[in-house]
């Protein structure tokens, strides 16, 4: 991911770790907090979502509620040469893959999955990594216990 350089003061940055602890709140809650009208709170959260610093609003949904309750994650080999792209673009199309990360080392891409169980899981590698042309190998983490997920990132003080 390329870096970006955006100029973020206090307010913004306040803003920022408010929305992230609860993507529903209002404006004007947001205004009254940091003492703003809520217009100018508006503005200024228009003007992150136009940076890209605001990417997007997401439910968190229980993956235990609709039955996916297994959690993998694969270290994937491939015949990719180093900035290709192209395996790790099929990999983002499997509905079944939340994550892809090309990474340093040995394997090319580290995907996180979640299927019903070991028999979905076993169907996703059957019906959907085997069919990807230029993976070599892969190797598979299943995940035990959860301690901590959380789809927020630390915003400085």
């Amino acid at each position: 991911m390329n870096k970006i350089e955006i100029n973020l003061d206090n307010t913004d940055l306040k803003i920022m770790r408010m929305m992230q602890e609860n993507a529903r709140i209002n404006n004007a809650d947001i205004a009254r907090e940091l003492g703003m009208a809520p217009s100018g709170i508006l503005e200024r959260v228009k003007k992150l979502e136009q940076k890209k610093v605001i990417l997007s609003y997401h439910a968190k949904i229980n993956p235990l509620a609709i039955g996916q309750k297994l959690l993998s994650f694969i270290f994937i080999k491939t015949t990719d040469i180093i900035g290709d792209e192209t395996v790790g673009k099929l990999l983002a199309e499997i509905p079944e893959v939340l994550e892809v990360h090309d990474i340093a080392g040995d394997d090319g891409y580290l995907i996180k999955v979640r299927t019903a169980d070991s028999e979905g899981l076993v169907e996703l590698m059957r019906t959907s990594l085997s069919k990807i042309s230029g993976i070599t190998s892969t190797r598979t983490t299943i995940v035990l216990q959860t301690i901590k997920e959380v789809p927020t990132i630390v915003i400085p003080e």
